[in-house]
This record gives structure tokens, C-alpha cells and sequence, in this order.
């Protein structure tokens, strides 16, 4: 047998009627307990093994899903579902509640016998309350607690991030001052070197320039020396050319 109990308290609003009433669920894997009080009078509804297996088959579920279901809407108030909880006669009463199931609207109904002890049941039930309200005021509290802290380091990693940020910018903002002089002082640097090779191109240039001058005056200075050589050359054998003609024509 399943020893291991969910529990749930439900204030139930019934439909015409002015009070709401409490039901108390003890929940187990196959069967389930429910206790009943509007405030001066109390019920009793527990569910064995045998009655879930029997429900269940009836409705074609496996049992786990029956008391799941059953759960959910004694557990929570459901909207759309249609609750009550009538008279069955001899202070007994009926439980009921509405559902749907493949689009057909279904109802389910258990019969609540009356408490022994009413007074003890509203008693259990109200401490059944007055415990889950400490334990979710003290989750409150612990939750409140772990929100405020969160916000202070939230707070702290914002302002540690804004501050990264900052000291970010401000390198990124000297780096590129300082990659910037130093671009500027490498453009000015080759600016000179090649304002100093356009120079030296020029000086070569104009040095080759005087050269080619020099040679060609030098050519030319040579050139009218050897013509003036040559025509000094052809004056003096020019009259020996003559006489010897002369003299050939004697001999004949």
C-alpha cells in the first residue's frame, strides 16, 4: 500500500449558496480521503482501493488517472466546471462536479457521510490551514529575502557592468589616439622619404643630363679637330700628285 500522502485544501464556492465550504483532500496513489466543513458541520468521504477500481473501470481509466483527475478539480477550483453539494438524505451529502471529456460534458459524484467529531474535523481542517498559511509565510519571507538579495547583486553586476563599459571606452578611445599618432607620425615619415627620393631622383637625373652634355661637346670638339687634320692632310699631297703627272707626260 501507497504510504506516501499529497495534500490539498480547497474553499469550494457552491452555486446558489451563500457560504463556501472546505474540503480537505489526502491524496495516495490508488485511493484518496476527503474531509468536509462549512463551518459547523462536517462530512467524511474516503475512497478505498476497491471503490477507485471500481470508478475507474467505469469510466475506462487506469486508477492513477482517477485519482489524478479527481485531485485536480477537488485540489483547485476549476473554471467551467459546475460544483455541488446536495442532501443525500440522513445527513448524508453528495459531492459532485462537472468535466468534459472529448467534448461530452461528464459529472462525477461522491457520497459524504456525516463526521463523528464535526468539531474535530473544522478543527483539523482549520489547522490544516493555519499550518499551510505559516509555511507560505515563510516561504513569502524566504522568497522576499532571496528577491532582495538578487536585486542587490543585480544592482552590483549593473554597476560593475556600466563600469567595464566605461573603462572599455576610454581604452578603446586611447588606443586609438595613440594608433593615430603614431599613423600620423609613419604618414609624415614617408612623406619625407619619398619627398627625399623624388630629390635624389632629380639630382641623378640632372647629373646624367650634364654628363650626356659633356660628352657630346667633347664628340664634337674631336670631330673638328680630325676634319681639319684631314683637310690639312689632303692640301699638302695634292701639288706632288700634279708634278708627277707632269712628268709622265714628258716621257711620251
Amino acid at each position: 500500500m501507497d504510504t506516501t500522502a499529497r495534500h490539498s485544501c480547497l474553499k469550494l464556492q457552491i452555486p446558489n449558496s451563500s457560504e463556501p465550504i472546505f474540503v480537505k483532500g489526502t491524496w495516495y496513489q490508488t485511493y484518496f480521503n476527503l474531509s468536509i466543513t462549512d463551518g459547523l458541520n462536517a462530512w467524511l468521504c474516503n475512497a478505498t482501493e476497491e471503490e477507485v477500481r471500481e470508478r475507474a473501470a467505469q469510466w475506462d481509466q487506469p486508477v492513477t488517472e482517477y485519482v489524478n483527475l479527481a485531485e485536480r478539480y477537488l485540489g483547485f477550483q476549476q473554471p467551467g466546471s459546475v460544483y455541488g453539494f446536495n442532501d443525500a438524505s440522513n445527513g448524508y451529502k453528495r459531492l459532485s462536479w462537472t468535466f468534459e471529456k472529448e467534448g461530452t460534458k461528464l459529472e462525477w459524484r461522491w457520497k459524504c457521510e456525516p463526521a463523528p467529531n464535526s468539531k474535530s474535523v473544522t478543527a483539523g481542517i482549520l489547522d490544516f490551514l493555519m499550518d499551510a498559511n505559516i509555511r507560505l509565510s515563510d516561504e513569502v519571507v524566504r522568497k522576499t529575502q532571496s528577491f532582495e538579495r538578487l536585486k542587490v547583486e543585480a544592482e552590483k553586476s549593473l554597476a560593475q557592468s556600466e563600469r567595464l563599459n566605461k573603462e572599455k571606452v576610454e581604452f578603446e578611445s586611447a588606443i586609438y589616439t595613440k594608433f593615430l599618432g603614431v599613423l600620423n607620425s609613419k604618414k609624415a615619415k614617408l612623406r619625407e622619404l619619398r619627398d627625399q627620393l623624388s630629390k635624389r631622383d632629380v639630382r641623378n637625373l640632372r647629373e646624367e643630363e650634364e654628363e650626356s652634355t659633356d660628352e657630346t661637346e667633347i664628340f664634337d670638339e674631336r670631330s673638328e679637330e680630325e676634319a681639319a687634320k684631314d683637310i690639312t692632310s689632303t692640301s699638302k699631297g695634292a701639288p706632288a700628285s700634279r708634278a708627277c703627272g707632269r712628268k709622265r707626260t714628258i716621257r711620251k
